[in-house]
């Protein structure tokens, strides 16, 4: 897995240094986040949503006046409730997330509305329930590679301040292959941020 994600870095690496460096523009982001995981096949399973947060950059390569690129890299906690039956436990777990939006752009007021939408890898870090210490990556209880979709939408002043808003779904199995049985745990976040562009 992290041979894969520093081969997606190099790759964006690379391609940005053949582009119009008047197009490239910079940039910073915070938000807070609200996840969870979308269940199948865990009889008495339940999965509320929780706040955590992520922060991060990105690169944003303006392709036309109304059409850009924007691949990010963040770092992100997230948090949510599990229940097993009578059993509730509270599920925390760091992460990395390379998102990559196709965005467009239209001028409104003073400022730009933006939206983009786009596929993103993750990579787990850390994986644990608070009532315990055992790392759920370590025991191969969860898979650490991620991989789904995402939208955003949102707008920039004229001084470069960002408000925007996000949903992401994982589209692979966070339960590890080698565990028996069928169920499916499909994580989701719906966040709301802000940003600075350079």
């Amino acid at each position: 897995m992290k041979k894969l994600v520093i081969s997606v870095g190099l790759m964006i690496g690379i391609g940005f240094t053949q582009v119009n460096a008047q197009n490239l523009s910079f940039g910073s982001k915070a938000d807070a986040n609200m996840s969870n995981f979308i269940l199948t096949d865990i009889p008495g399973g339940k999965s509320e949503m929780k706040i955590g947060a992520s922060l991060g950059g990105f690169v944003k390569y303006d392709i036309a006046e109304k059409f850009a690129i924007q691949p990010e890299l963040l770092v992100h906690f997230k948090s949510s409730d599990s229940k097993d039956g009578s059993v509730k436990n509270n599920f925390e777990y760091w992460g990395l997330e390379i998102p990559v939006y196709a965005v467009g752009q239209w001028n409104a007021g003073s400022g730009r509305l933006y939206a983009g939408i786009g596929p993103y890898v993750g990579l787990g870090l850390s994986a644990k329930y608070t009532k315990g210490d055992i790392d759920l990556y370590d025991t191969e209880t969860m898979q650490r590679l991620d991989f789904g979709g995402g939208a955003m939408i949102g707008y920039e002043l004229g001084n470069g301040i960002q408000i925007n808003a996000g949903y992401k779904i994982g589209l692979i199995n966070a339960v590890h292959k080698d565990i028996p049985g069928d169920a499916v745990m499909l994580p989701q976040t719906m966040s709301l941020g802000v940003g600075f562009r350079f």
